[in-house]
């Protein structure tokens, strides 16, 4: 039996939830608040000392890191396949999968927080706010999350995030002008990977980061269509989220129009 420990609005959560869709795979899920801190229960820390989502137990075995599971779940269940076959498009894939772990995801993280969720963490107060922050056991992410929570878009990481997402979206154009997915004629883990990314930015109301590149929008299309987009992301999307992001996202947009005019 496959269990999922996983969060609704987690871009983490959504690229598992991908995959598991796309392979048709049955799963028991355990959703973690993690406004609440559910991911720092004692519990839940034995599971993943990390204190993030997801967590994947699979007849008992437990893997972390979403990009480890995607990969455990396309050895675990080859059928149908989310790797190319062809060794230089797997590496084309992996390269693609391993920017999100070395910087992307942490440009999401800068983003998502500085526009719209500081103000669900603010309103609960600055000592309850301190306390989360002391129970977060990785000191780079302590320190960046306090920093984009109590500065916004004034924050010393926003400019550096907006510039991470406007280089990566023209490589993604490049990439997409050779080939329908990112890593060759058929969707893969790469495309999974990204999806949720490209999600969050449509939601924060960033779409005019790719106004002249027409390929993403049409790959991004082509993503929304899966079954994979619609089980793993859109059935979990979150309505109190999505207004916070829309209303956010409209305010600081000519903020992130400058950040890149910097670049």
């Amino acid at each position: 039996m496959i269990e999922l420990y996983h969060n609704d609005m987690s871009v983490c959560a959504q690229k598992v939830r991908f995959a598991l869709a796309e392979k048709n795979l049955k799963w028991e899920g355990h959703h973690l608040n993690l406004r609440a801190g559910d991911q720092q229960r004692p519990e839940y820390l034995k599971l993943n000392p990390n204190a993030v989502v997801p967590t994947l137990v699979d007849d008992g075995t437990v893997i972390i890191e979403s990009t480890v599971i995607n990969e455990y779940l396309d050895d675990a269940y080859p059928e149908p396949r989310l790797r190319p076959t062809d060794s230089l498009f797997r590496a084309r894939m992996r390269l693609w999968t391993k920017q999100l772990d070395e910087g992307v995801h942490a440009a999401t993280s800068v983003l998502s927080t500085a526009i719209a969720f500081r103000h669900q963490k603010l309103a609960r107060g600055m000592e309850e706010l301190e306390k989360f922050h002391q129970q977060m056991p990785d000191p780079t992410k302590r320190e960046r999350s306090w920093d984009t929570i109590t500065k916004g878009v004034d924050s010393i990481y926003f400019a550096g995030a907006v510039k991470r997402f406007d280089k990566l979206l023209a490589d993604i154009e490049t990439a997409l002008s050779q080939s329908p997915w990112l890593a060759g004629k058929e969707l893969s883990l790469a495309d999974v990977g990204y999806a949720p990314y490209m999600a969050r930015l449509e939601h924060l109301q960033l779409q005019f980061l790719w106004d002249k590149r027409p390929h993403v929008p049409a790959w991004f299309e082509r993503l929304e269509e899966r079954r994979g987009y619609k089980e793993g992301i859109d059935g979990w999307l979150n309505g109190s989220y999505l207004t916070l992001m829309k209303e956010k996202g409209a305010e600081v947009q000519s903020r992130v129009k400058a950040a890149v005019a910097s670049a």
